[in-house]
């Protein structure tokens, strides 16, 4: 369905009989204000997570309605399928995946109610109809059936305006919410005169520590402030209703600021910024800026829908990051102190691993002054903290998301130029992030990738952190810092590492050896919301040196044309944020967002043209549910705008934008140093996709890629369509390069045959994926011998081994090998999952112990199902002691075993009980990751067979956030002891 919002607004705003080929003779000016082709709705359906209500450009405020009030779709507090609106809030998440915000809900209604209606009973939600609702950027309207009542919403950067249009006179009433979405942990609500209330909100969710401050002043009288009762271990929260004395009928305005600092910066930004002003004042001066920042860059076209998703990816990339500072310079730090500067604006909700892709490279182009703001706030938070932000929110680190990419959106606007920043601070806390200790770092930094036992997402991360090291190196080459440069080139190295030979994919290490049994469409603990699929593309520092690993560029261009055509399904855990595939290409999730363009690193740049079409005119859409994936505080929309100019930052920190297709007839970006850069193309349409050659500054382009300097000198770059692949930027030296030339490593060999844990003997193969090296091997400490046929190991052993070339040495990597009694077996009577398998079939009798972290695949993991397993000693044995241990982790579905019993059997049929039946299971709410050891004792028997029986919890308790998913509970067990 396409939405009608998109040609009501234009009506409404607009009497015009100029099509749009007229109105875009000049592209930098427009009869119809770009306001009108931004549709706020889109994203808000399906999993866009995107909210509709009012806000600025890179605002403190969102002030929206809410219409869900938990799980995974409701993380903005809207979702498009919905008919209920409970009230409407002042700060709210654009496209994530986690759930926060909805602070200090206020609800106009015609009769005090403190029940909010979720459940079923009457209350304060009232219902609403998308026929009568307008979200304009900066504006929002809407009227709620159930009540009568008109609702008008506009904002300023720190404060904003509610209007309220009662049907009568009489029953004016407003509901202020301090229970709504999270946890309350401290909250107060003081009234200052009959027009007047302030206080704060605390409250816990994703940010654990989340402090809002408001002052809410009202157009007319209110009494009779009605309190409810607080709510129950959630000190000061309540909720109140103000009626309001209004016998002429009037609107009804509320204006309210709100700060992280304190009542006092509440009331100076609602002063300084509202003041007296009236409503349409305040909603056309918001409007006013929306427009300027829409005219950054402005693009001709004949179809009102690509307008429509163009400008509201304009609109959504600038939503986030927030600002998070008062009027007078002062703002919560990471520290949680008050700090203060005007030297710069500070901001928070920095969603890097998405945006540092597309969104901040963006930024460099049409939002200069902002990027410097956000290395800025970068430095203030490491001052603050002790750590740039990955992913942070009001001043609270969330420990989301992997890599440190608060550094490459450093190194990549050094290297563009911006620099109005402490360079030497910026770089200090950029090494900073790449030399800790935690986060699988320390096994990063040892051996040259992070193993699977040391860490979960180990792949992931090792990928991500040389991406991020690369960037590092960049920049010490350009501060002439060539220490630095040779530690950071040799560790962006280090994805060859993850690389198996065999399989073409980028590969867990687990003990040296690769994780097994391998399925490459096996969402699991690896991979970052990924599979081996959609995270063995991921080298964009260096792809000529990951098509040197693959075998060249035709073996490049076969595996991608794989990815494209692979069955577009998963296995393993269920990932919701794997959206939008085209065969196993993930569009609605970022790792996938560089693949369609490396097509033109193997000469093939029609490919490119092809897929990027397809992404663009398929996965973004004029409805609610029109982006494929979360919005991700504008990375999604980055990515379109990017592409659909005709070209994309494949590695940011390079300068260099690899050219897909364009799609729009002209396209102008307006430059904050006044200068212009214009795209424009001949013979354009839906079959004239492929680009027959192109011209930058009147002079042939034979290459297909860009500079960054290109755009931001100012300049027009021409292309020609045609409908069928030419020879454009086919040749050797037309294609894109990035290139790791200087100071190159020698991979650490690898485990390609063996078994850790094994029975009698096994054989030992080792290999490494550069086929040039000299591998070396030690057997329990002795001396190190070269490797040059395999090698059998018949008893528990410690090997070492390294590779090395050129005199340059790997990393020594050693491995425990572990030997089982040959004549015990296990036979398991239920099945593990494969994604925690622990190891296999011996995984519960192999001598290895898992870890507090079950994502280091040491445990072996069942979801909703018994664990039934019966070990076989070989022959009779007299038995006294039996034990297992059990992984809790609740807030990840895995709990104890409601019970475990153990039986004894001397021929496999009659068994009987070893001990008491053990109640183990604990379903009171706990944040720690326990291990449980279950002991069965007795006095001396003999038997040949013991059998275990532990029962799962299966559906997880009330009290559980999966409860309303039906969740079910996973049992992590390992290691069975029989003594």
């Amino acid at each position: 369905m396409k939405l009608k919002l998109t040609a009501l607004f234009i009506l409404q705003l607009f009497i015009s009989s100029c099509n749009d080929k007229t109105e875009n003779n000049n592209p930098t000016t427009t009869e119809k204000p770009l306001i009108a082709y931004v549709n706020p709705l889109i994203g808000t359906g399906g999993h866009g997570h995107t909210y509709p209500g009012a806000t600025m450009p890179f605002g403190m405020m969102q002030l929206s309605p809410d219409t869900r009030l938990e799980g995974w779709d409701g993380c903005s507090g809207y979702h498009y399928s919905d008919s209920y609106i409970y009230g409407f809030s002042h700060t709210h998440l654009s496209g994530t995946g986690v759930s926060d915000y909805g602070d200090v809900l206020i609800m106009p209604t015609n009769k005090v109610n403190f029940n909010n209606g979720a459940d079923g009973k009457p209350g304060y939600r009232a219902h609403f109809s998308h026929d009568n609702e307008v979200a304009q950027p900066g504006y929002y309207k809407v009227h709620l059936d159930s009540t009568n009542i008109d609702v008008e919403l506009t904002v300023s950067k720190r404060s904003g305006i509610h209007k309220y249009s009662f049907p009568t006179a009489e029953n004016q009433y407003a509901i202020v919410d301090l229970i709504h979405r999270d946890k309350v942990l401290d909250a107060k609500i003081t009234k200052i005169s009959n027009t007047q209330i302030e206080g704060y909100r605390f409250s816990e969710a994703w940010a654990k520590d989340q402090r809002l401050y408001f002052v809410i002043k009202t157009s007319h009288t209110f009494s009779d402030v009605l309190q409810s009762p607080p709510q129950q271990g959630q000190k000061g929260a309540q909720k109140i209703a103000l009626k309001f004395n209004n016998p002429n009928n009037q609107p009804v305005y509320l204006k309210i600021g709100i700060s992280a600092v304190d009542i006092e910066g509440a009331r100076k930004n609602l002063k300084e910024e509202i003041g007296e002003h009236t409503f349409e004042e305040v909603k056309n001066t918001a409007q006013d800026i929306w427009e300027k920042q829409l005219k950054k860059i402005v693009i001709q076209d004949n179809d009102v829908d690509n307008k429509t998703n163009f400008y509201t990816s304009m609109y959504h990339v600038a939503l986030a990051p927030n600002l998070f500072q008062d009027v007078d310079g002062r703002y919560r730090g990471m520290d949680m102190k008050i700090h203060t500067t005007k030297d710069f604006d500070y901001y928070t909700v920095f969603s890097l691993w998405d945006t540092y892709r597309a969104a901040h490279p963006l930024y460099t182009i049409i939002n200069q002054d902002k990027t410097t703001d956000f290395i800025n706030t970068f430095i203030a938070k490491y001052n603050e903290g002790g750590i740039m932000p990955i992913w942070d929110l009001s001043a609270n680190y969330t420990g989301c998301m992997i890599g440190y990419h608060a550094v490459p959106v450093i190194a990549d606007a050094y290297l563009k130029g911006i620099k109005n920043y402490d360079v030497d601070k910026a770089f200090e806390a950029m090494k900073h992030s790449a030399t800790r200790d935690k986060l699988g770092l320390k096994s990063y930094k040892q051996f040259g990738y992070i193993p699977v036992e040391e860490e979960s997402e180990s792949v992931s991360k090792t990928l991500e952190y040389a991406y991020d090291d690369w960037t590092i190196a960049q920049m010490a080459k350009s501060l002439g810092k060539l220490d630095d440069y040779k530690t950071y080139s040799e560790r962006a190295q280090y994805y060859k590492n993850s690389f198996d030979p065999e399989t073409q994919f980028m590969r867990g290490r687990y003990r040296n050896t690769w994780f097994a049994p391998f399925d490459p469409y096996e969402v699991n603990f690896n991979y970052t919301e990924a599979n081996a699929w959609q995270y063995s593309f991921y080298v964009p520092q260096d792809v000529s040196g990951f098509t040197t690993l693959l075998g060249g560029k035709d073996k490049l261009d076969a595996n991608l044309d794989k990815l494209f055509v692979a069955k577009d399904q998963t296995s393993g855990r269920h990932q919701v944020d794997i959206t939008g595939l085209i065969g196993q290409y993930a569009h609605g999730n970022e790792p996938s967002h560089h693949m369609a363009y490396l097509y033109n690193f193997v000469n093939k740049p029609h490919k490119t043209q092809e897929k990027v079409y397809q992404i663009l005119t398929e996965l973004y859409k004029n409805n609610p549910d029109g982006i494929s994936g979360n919005e991700d505080c504008g990375q999604m929309s980055a990515w379109y705008i990017f592409s659909s100019l005709g070209f994309y930052p494949v590695t940011p920190g390079s300068n260099d934008y690899i050219i897909g297709t364009p799609l729009f007839e002209k396209a102008t970006f307006n430059l904050e140093n006044g200068k212009q850069f214009t795209i424009s193309t001949d013979n354009l349409s839906s079959k004239n996709i492929y680009i027959a050659s192109a011209e930058l500054n009147g002079s042939p382009l034979n290459q297909s890629f860009i500079n960054h300097s290109d755009i931001i000198n100012g300049g027009t770059l021409h292309f020609k369509m045609t409908d069928q692949p030419s020879t454009w930027a086919t040749k050797d030296n037309q294609v894109p390069k990035t290139e790791i030339t200087e100071h190159l490593i020698t991979p650490a060999p690898f485990i390609a045959k063996g078994d850790i844990a094994f029975k009698g003997q096994t054989e030992v193969v080792l290999d490494n994926v550069d086929k040039q090296v000299a591998t070396y091997y030690s057997l329990d400490n002795q001396s190190f011998k070269p490797y040059q046929q395999p090698f059998t190991i018949s008893k528990a052993t410690l090997l070492q081994v390294y590779s090395e070339k050129n005199g340059i040495k790997s990393a020594i990597i050693q491995t425990q090998f572990y030997k089982i009694d040959p004549n015990i077996s296990i036979k398991l009577e239920t099945e593990y999952a494969n994604q925690y398998n622990g190891g296999g079939n011996n995984a519960l009798i192999d001598g290895i112990y898992g870890t507090q972290d079950f994502r280091t695949g040491t445990w072996q993991g069942y979801q909703d199902k018994d664990l039934i397993a019966t070990v076989d000693l070989g022959s009779v044995k007299q038995v006294n002691l039996v034990t297992l241990n059990f992984l809790q982790e609740q807030r990840s579905w895995i709990f104890y075993p409601t019970q475990v019993s153990c039986f004894g059997s001397t021929d496999g049929i009659n068994f009987n009980p070893i001990d008491t039946t053990k109640s183990v299971n604990s379903t009171q709410p706990s944040e720690d990751t326990e291990i449980k050891k279950v002991f069965f004792k007795q006095v001396s028997k003999p038997y040949r067979y013991i059998k275990i029986i532990a029962k799962k919890l299966g559906k997880l308790p009330e009290w559980h956030l999966g409860y309303k998913h039906d969740g079910r509970s996973w049992l992590f067990v390992d290691e069975i002891t029989i003594k």
